[in-house]
């Protein structure tokens, strides 16, 4: 029998694989493992087709039932279910244990077929002659922005346009801790804890005391609407009970 394309979708991956109705399950297990990364004796198995409820890939004699007593449809989907508890489970997309090369960055200037050199060879950001006057127009335009919109510190205000993201005005002015931040930058003590801090950035605090929850952010100026936003109380329009 001819080979049937499946899609093989786990928690941590999804592909197209070519599945050989001759295969036993357990074959099926095995092969799965290096795919999804999930031992075979831990896999749950289930097929999907279009308007069709899902089937159990299982047997009593996986060693012997082939797949094709299942009804293998091109492009169904392969479900691949993790049993293990979550503690045991490896985190596979987790790179931050992986050693990673970084070029030294002399070795780097030096070569003639990096993004460094193309920038070099068309004058292009720090390259460009009148790179300092634009970025210095920039800054400007950010301070401009500031006036324009009315942002001080002590104003109430939302971020980004949404409602759920009201705080106060904290902090105005440079944050050297952002990487190519230059200009102005509004810090907001947000109401609700969905901020990236807590008032400080690599050890500089801006405000605030140290804390756990994440009230903070920093944004530019433009993402920034001061004016009569108050705490929002989410038991307002609940009735008593």
């Amino acid at each position: 029998m001819a080979d049937v394309p499946l899609q093989v979708i786990s928690e941590s991956t999804a592909s197209e694989r070519r599945i050989t109705p001759s295969w036993s399950i357990s074959q099926l297990r095995t092969k799965l493992e290096p795919i999804t990364g999930i031992p075979p004796s831990s896999q749950k198995l289930s097929l999907k087709s279009s308007g069709s409820p899902a089937v159990a890939i299982e047997a009593a004699d996986e060693d012997n039932t082939p797949l094709s007593v299942f009804s293998l449809t091109p492009y169904a989907e392969l479900h691949v279910i993790d049993t293990r508890p979550p503690g045991s489970r490896p985190n596979l997309t987790d790179a931050s244990g992986v050693d990673k090369y970084v070029m030294p960055e002399e070795e780097y200037e030096k070569k003639t077929d990096s993004v460094l050199a193309w920038k070099k060879a068309q004058k292009l950001g720090r390259f460009d002659p009148d790179a300092p006057n634009q970025e210095q127009a920039r800054i400007a335009a950010l301070g401009q922005e500031l006036q324009q919109r009315g942002i001080e510190v002590g104003r109430r205000c939302r971020v980004g346009g949404e409602d759920t993201r009201r705080g106060v005005v904290k902090y105005v002015g440079e944050v050297k801790e952002i990487p190519n931040g230059k200009g102005a930058w509004v810090g907001v003590q947000l109401d609700e804890p969905v901020g990236k801090n807590d008032g400080s950035i690599a050890g500089t605090r801006y405000w605030g005391e140290p804390s756990e929850l994440k009230h903070g952010v920093f944004v530019r100026p433009e993402r920034v609407e001061v004016g009569d936003y108050p705490v929002l109380d989410d038991l307002e329009d609940m009735e008593e009970i």
